[in-house]
């Protein structure tokens, strides 16, 4: 019997694959102001997922609660998911600045808040439910679906404004007979 040939070629610096050993403690998803965030990005990006939390407010709200930036998240202990739960739940409390608030001077109670989740999509929708109600400008433009901050829109917006405009060719005028000549000429003469 004939030996089972080899490959020609063979990769020699290839390294070969290591599994990375998880500490016991470690967990796949963390629950952060009741959202599920992934256990194996740093904690600053992983915050990103929360809507409503940008890289700015996540790396605040990881240095007011003295929790490393770049720790995994699957990595944190009970104590700080506590600490994380309790800056996000009141940030301004924990010392974090009223200008990172992405809800200042709420129309109707006047507060500073930051809003996180379905909280914030409901709130944007009914200021422009009040918006359209009491007819301000915003509001007639967020109702006929034209831009609101001013932009022009000549040639861009085509999916708000549902127009779709290209390249208009000038056309041919059709060539007159000389029946259609002498027609003309006849109306001309009348007049």
């Amino acid at each position: 019997m004939a030996e089972p040939q080899k490959p020609a070629f063979v990769r020699q610096d290839a390294a070969p694959v290591v599994k990375q050993q998880l500490p016991e403690n470690y967990k796949h998803i963390v629950r952060i102001a009741n959202v599920d965030i992934p256990g194996e990005k740093q904690v600053v990006w992983a915050l990103t997922k929360i809507k409503g939390v940008g890289i700015n407010f996540a790396s605040a709200v990881c240095a007011v609660s003295n929790i490393v930036r770049e720790k995994k998240a699957g990595l944190l202990n009970e104590d700080e998911v506590k600490k994380l739960n309790a800056v996000m739940q009141d940030p301004a409390k924990h010392g974090i600045p009223i200008w990172m608030f992405n809800r200042k001077k709420d129309y109707d109670t006047g507060e500073d808040k930051h809003l996180f989740t379905g909280t914030l999509a409901f709130t944007f929708e009914n200021d422009i439910k009040r918006l359209k109600k009491i007819r301000t400008l915003r509001g007639v433009r967020h109702g006929k679906g034209l831009t609101v901050r001013g932009q022009r829109t000549k040639s861009n917006f085509r999916r708000n404004k549902g127009k779709v405009v290209g390249v208009v060719k000038t056309k041919v005028a059709p060539e007159k007979s000389a029946e259609g000549d002498k027609k003309a000429g006849a109306k001309k003469e009348k007049k």
